[in-house]
């Protein structure tokens, strides 16, 4: 077969994404056909193939050659591990792709959608999405939009992949502040596979939700923030957890290692299954009150104190006093879940779905 029909027909049989991905729309009859990723770094790559896999045409932009040939040579290892964890290892937002035609076949697609240059006129021509993956700097990434707007389409889509500065920072150097939102995303995009998307005052809604199938369509679990926070959900959970966890070996406390196994002991085997919310629920919020209520009067801090008013005020003035140690799968309670059987037992909650 022709090297040109080859093509055609690896195109032909891809993975049912490629076709749901044609039927979104940046605008009235716009859909996103090629999205452009700024930034060829650890997680732009990530993010590049992710989309190329997911049946987009992906152009890679950066300003240093030299970025490009390790990003061409990641994505042709992304690749090979794609395809080496082909059956019950595959990662979570690989699954499924190669119904429709081999793993082979999938692979070959998407190094083939992929395109690398360090022309913004070139990356940008018919971009209808754009994922800026470019260092945590203000004035790099306003600069950074600003270019990216002399050469864009009206109707292109910006995203941030920022989860410590807020869109509303950047939202004027795009040059389309109601086209613009953030769409974070987790290091090991393919088995980490959330993505995080926020809005600013004036994201048009139907933008905001565009980019929330968008992240579907590339295989992540869109996460809506509802209002700006830096450090979005992700790094507003982890970032504490990993200070707390050194406060305690800086202080003398324990040592590293009786850190992390009280932490695996306790969380990683026994509430693997659970987020922390169904692990407050697990406690008893009687507990949960009383604990934040005193530490947010004897540290001081004031947001732990804000947590034990809302406890108080939203659960068990209402008489959701959580599990309190019970079992999830007979007993009857309600606290931030519904039991028994709730939502996060559910098979499909990594998901999305609850």
């Amino acid at each position: 077969m022709p090297a040109c029909m080859m093509t055609t027909h690896l195109r032909a049989v891809a993975h049912p994404f490629i076709q749901a991905a044609r039927r979104m729309s940046t605008g009235a009859g716009m859909p996103i056909r090629k999205v452009t990723v700024v930034g060829a770094g650890t997680l732009g790559s990530q993010v590049a193939f992710q989309t190329a896999i997911s049946g987009f045409d992906v152009a890679v932009l950066d300003t240093q050659a030299e970025s490009l040939t390790r990003c061409r040579a990641a994505h042709e290892a992304f690749a090979q591990q794609y395809l080496a964890r082909e059956g019950p290892k595959q990662a979570r937002a690989w699954q499924g792709l190669a119904s429709n035609s081999t793993a082979k076949e999938v692979a070959k697609v998407a190094l083939d959608r992929l395109v690398y240059t360090t022309d913004a006129a070139e990356a940008m021509d018919g971009s209808d999405l754009v994922s800026e993956n470019v260092p945590e700097i203000v004035e790099v990434k306003a600069a950074t939009y600003k270019a990216l707007s002399a050469h864009a389409l009206p109707e292109t889509i910006f995203t941030s992949n920022s989860s410590t500065l807020l869109p509303s920072q950047f939202a004027e150097s795009t040059g389309r502040p109601a086209r613009f939102c953030a769409l974070h995303f987790a290091n090991g995009i393919w088995d980490a596979n959330i993505g995080e998307v926020m809005a600013h005052p004036g994201t048009e809604p139907e933008v905001f939700e565009r980019v929330v199938q968008f992240a579907k369509q590339i295989g992540m679990v869109p996460l809506r923030c509802h209002k700006e926070q830096s450090g979005y959900i992700i790094n507003t959970l982890l970032v504490p957890w990993l200070n707390a966890a050194q406060t305690l070996v800086t202080k003398g406390v324990c040592a590293t290692e009786d850190v992390d196994r009280a932490w695996v002991i306790c969380f990683g085997i026994v509430n693997s299954d659970k987020g922390p919310l169904g692990i407050m629920d697990m406690i008893g919020h009687g507990t949960a009150h009383n604990v934040l209520k005193y530490w947010g009067a004897n540290l001081p801090d004031a947001q732990m104190a804000a947590n034990a008013d809302y406890i108080k005020k939203e659960l068990l003035d209402k008489g959701k006093l959580g599990l309190c140690g019970g079992d999830p799968d007979k007993d009857k309670a309600t606290g931030f879940y519904n039991y028994p059987n709730p939502a996060w037992k559910n098979h499909d909650f990594l998901n999305g779905t609850e």
